[in-house]
């Protein structure tokens, strides 16, 4: 019935699904290890850089690889604006207080988009060699999934380097730790959360980018369910771990895909109920996540 091809095809599937949860979940898990706040606006960050990516596909003359960096780049610095334009203001207030006004950034980012560009979903087409098949082994692949699993592999793989081995994402890793101790100590506490939200939005915009170009269109939307699904893989693999937020990405993305595709069509509408449910079932084994660990409140 499941041949080994079909495995393996389904695999596939996975790894590529998994790579672009994975890159929304890590700039999640970065902003809440840093200020114990769940950024519902990063969706929407992943859903303008699909659509400045639009926007510069659509120009014949820039090159494929800049429609992808550039978006990266934009809305690494929009990232930074909304940080210092909503979230700063209100560091120190109530978590709850952060959530909503997350929640409105997020409300005020997709109708803005609706009144300028319209709800209309867009065509999002790439040139034809990107989208060219590949069959190795009974199993079939495009160009744009090698491009997805390779390039989000090397993101995250810079990412680490960076966390691990500067002098900044050393202070990141300390804020995480301790937010107050760390600013005892001397941390630029404002320069570090700047650079978490610098890097996770332009992780965003490269999942969007991606997203779009996977899925052929773009809408004011779309960002809402990917960053959704990227805050359980996070809260699965540990909320404000970057291990965690890998692991929990590509563990959904398995999941999502070996749901559909080894259970009966009549149940793949329940595919988004399927996550969730995955995630009680978790939470009630591991209530702090895969990989995430028991830590008493910050002072």
């Amino acid at each position: 019935m499941f041949t080994p091809t079909y495995v393996a095809q389904q695999i596939i599937n996975g790894v590529n699904l998994g790579s672009m949860y994975a890159l929304i979940a890590i700039g999640l898990t970065m902003v809440y290890g840093l200020l114990r706040l769940i950024n519902f606006a990063h969706g929407d960050l992943l859903m303008l850089g699909a659509y400045l990516g639009l926007l510069l596909v659509s120009a014949a003359f820039t090159p494929l690889i800049l429609t992808l960096f550039i978006p990266m780049l934009v809305i690494g610095f929009v990232g930074i604006l909304v940080e210092r334009l909503a979230y700063r203001p209100l560091r120190g207030a109530p978590e709850v207080t952060m959530l909503i006004t997350s929640l409105a950034v997020s409300s005020i980012i997709e109708n803005s988009m609706v009144m300028t560009v319209t709800a209309q979903p867009r065509a999002f087409n790439l040139p034809a060699g990107v989208n060219q098949l590949h069959t190795v082994a009974g199993v079939s692949f495009s160009t744009l999934d090698a491009l997805t699993v390779g390039l989000s592999v090397a993101l995250m793989a810079a990412l680490t380097l960076y966390v691990r081995n500067t002098r900044t994402g050393i202070a990141m890793r300390a804020a995480a730790e301790n937010f107050r101790a760390a600013r005892l100590m001397g941390i630029d506490i404002n320069r570090v959360v700047m650079v978490a939200f610098f890097l996770g939005s332009m992780l965003a915009a490269a999942a969007g980018w991606l997203w779009a170009a996977k899925y052929s269109t773009v809408e004011p939307f779309m960002g809402f369910l990917p960053g959704l699904k990227a805050f359980v893989a996070a809260v699965i693999g540990g909320i404000g771990v970057i291990p965690g937020a890998v692991l929990g990405g590509y563990l959904l993305g398995f999941a999502e895909i070996f749901f559909v595709g080894f259970l009966p069509p009549a149940y793949s509408g329940y595919r988004d109920a399927f996550v969730f449910a995955l995630l009680l079932l978790i939470l009630l084994i591991r209530p702090n996540g895969i990989l995430g660990a028991s830590t008493e409140e910050r002072a």
